[in-house]
């Protein structure tokens, strides 16, 4: 895994960088990813790509541990000429956020929910370059905004669910494009 993790902020040879969270807490370092396609799974005896199951976590909630025991064979992330494939590879939904899963005017993001053995285009370069507008006050503050994705495993959030924010589910990703 090492090997893999982004040692450089500058470094630039990535597509993306992924961080995993538990509830409010980031377990491990950043996975870079330079390789065209990534699993992310949590234990897979032939696995190759990013093994939640090797993080060490001091997360002691019972919730994060039953969570974590479901995620199994996980997610595919692909990256394609039309954007990021996700494929639910886990035998329970993941939720996925993205702005460019969204109409550009919508006020809230929807979480959209992928079920096992389903994929989504997660991530759509020329739409998120679309939305970047520079004189955007919340794009200045946030200049990754457009770039990013959260997905959760078994559990979702926003208006439909109990949990109103991404950092209440129990096992979640942030994935961040590399916009240059």
């Amino acid at each position: 895994i090492d090997s893999q993790v982004l040692q450089e902020p500058g470094d630039r040879s990535h597509w993306c960088v992924v961080a995993y969270w538990e509830e409010k807490t980031r377990v491990g370092r950043l996975y870079s990813v330079q390789e065209p396609s990534l699993d992310i799974f949590y234990d897979l005896p032939q696995g190759n790509g990013f093994c939640l199951g090797q993080l060490n976590s001091d997360n002691k909630s019972q919730l994060v541990q039953k969570v974590r025991s479901k995620i199994g064979y996980g997610i595919q992330l692909t990256k394609e000429v039309d954007g990021v494939w996700v494929y639910n590879r886990s035998s329970y939904p993941i939720f996925i956020k993205s702005a460019t899963l969204d109409n550009p005017d919508s006020r809230t993001l929807l979480v959209h929910k992928v079920f096992p053995g389903f994929s989504i285009k997660a991530f759509d370069y020329e739409k998120a370059y679309s939305l970047q507008r520079p004189n955007d006050h919340e794009f200045m503050q946030q200049p990754w905004t457009g770039f990013t994705v959260q997905i959760s495993f078994v559990k979702g959030w926003g208006q439909c669910y109990t949990r109103q924010f991404i950092s209440s589910c129990p096992c979640w990703l942030e994935v961040i494009f590399n916009n240059r």
